[in-house]
């Protein structure tokens, strides 16, 4: 039985997929695994019992990811699940800001009261929210992952002219970008040229902050930031700035604070991206799926911190390792089997920055001696035998 902890509400889609070798609900001190969207968890004790957290979403800023990777805690995100319904705010939030349309919306709502005259103080207000169209405009999208490549595509069909910059550009995300995308020499021609800049990158330490006072300085005058990745990637101080200074026409930004909610031209939505009813239904599926599979399987797949690592069973008794990511410990962990009489069936080998992991499925029995000599092995982090 498996047993795993939820620590927010989760769409029923994604716990429906569970079998009842599970036992899922929120408060479990002794779980296996953890079902988690958007509650913070820096300050969380972790059960030793936790062998993988699976967070239903793509940000995982709320995940002591240092802690796990220590612990030998696989975490997992779910990127892409919820792409489309990002893409599709970020297109509202740039016509939002094009057409001056919650402003106008909010002038609007303030004639409740005039009875009778409200259709023409309509037609002689309107002229105040005057917008521009974004066709033949130029958006710049900084980041073209899952989100950053479906909003460059989005608005390439609505006529604007995009350019994109990521230097860690996936193949699998160059197949589904549309070809006429210009790719951006550097972020600072990107951030010269365009009429509108939408950001998708991670917040990281290299990343927080880098939409600064220098950046500003070579962006147009007006310019349109759309901000639906982290709050933490524009530098606030800077930005009141910019706007101060008609450098930015508009911030629109999914994650508002109270400084920036107090700053002129901006519009601020509560965190609405993945906020559709398909896309937490999508990540909670895929969330669960990765749980389950690693559980069972000691599959790993959409990591942020531990690599890839995917091997089909075969019927064979299987054990997986992770170790810190040093020489010669394959030679140490094949030395322990071979000393304990089992044939390697098949294996798979794995590294990111300093962990490894491996799945090695053996013909016979796996004892639990032989499990206890890997794991005080120097450089083991966990092992476990499925």
């Amino acid at each position: 039985m498996y047993r795993i902890d939820l620590l927010n509400k989760i769409s029923e889609k994604g716990l429906s997929l569970f079998t009842p070798n599970y036992e899922y609900r929120e408060g479990i001190a002794d779980a296996d695994g953890i079902l988690v969207r958007s509650k913070e968890m820096k300050d969380m004790a972790l059960p030793a019992s936790v062998k993988a957290i699976a967070r239903a979403g793509a940000g995982v800023n709320n995940i002591p990811i240092d802690k796990c990777s220590e612990k030998g805690i696989v975490v997992f995100n779910t990127p892409g699940a919820n792409a489309n319904g990002v893409k599709e705010l970020v297109i509202l939030g740039m016509i939002l800001a094009a057409r001056h349309v919650a402003d106008g919306i909010a002038w609007a709502k303030g004639l409740v009261g005039e009875g009778d005259k409200v259709p023409d103080l309509i037609e002689k207000g309107k002229s105040k929210f005057v917008g521009t169209e974004i066709q033949g405009k130029t958006l710049g999208v900084v980041g073209l992952g899952a989100i950053g490549t479906m909003v460059a595509n989005a608005a390439e069909s609505l006529g604007m002219e995009v350019m994109g910059y990521d230097p860690f550009l996936s193949i699998e995300a160059a197949w589904k970008l549309s070809r006429t995308i210009k790719k951006a020499p550097s972020l600072d021609r990107l951030l010269a040229e365009c009429d509108y800049i939408s950001l998708h990158v991670p917040q990281n330490k290299d990343t927080k902050g880098f939409i600064n006072a220098d950046k500003f300085a070579i962006m147009k005058k007006g310019v349109v930031i759309l901000n639906f990745a982290r709050g933490g990637l524009v530098d606030t101080a800077s930005l009141k700035k910019a706007v101060a200074d008609g450098i930015v026409g508009c911030y629109v930004t999914d994650f508002p604070d109270e400084e920036v909610i107090k700053t002129d031209n901006v519009i601020a939505i509560p965190h609405l991206g993945a906020s559709t009813e398909e896309s937490e239904e999508n990540c909670a599926v895929m969330a669960a799926l990765q749980l389950m599979d690693f559980l069972e399987n000691g599959n790993i797949k959409n990591s942020v911190n531990f690599p890839e690592c995917i091997l089909d069973r075969t019927g064979k008794k299987r054990i997986t390792i992770s170790n810190t990511n040093t020489p010669g410990m394959i030679e140490k962990i094949t030395k322990l089997m071979a000393e304990n009489q089992l044939n390697i069936a098949d294996m798979i080998n794995k590294s990111r920055g300093n962990l490894a992991y491996n799945i090695i499925d053996v013909e016979g029995e796996i004892n639990g001696d032989l499990a206890k000599k890997i794991s005080a092995t120097e450089g083991v982090i966990g092992v476990r035998v499925l």
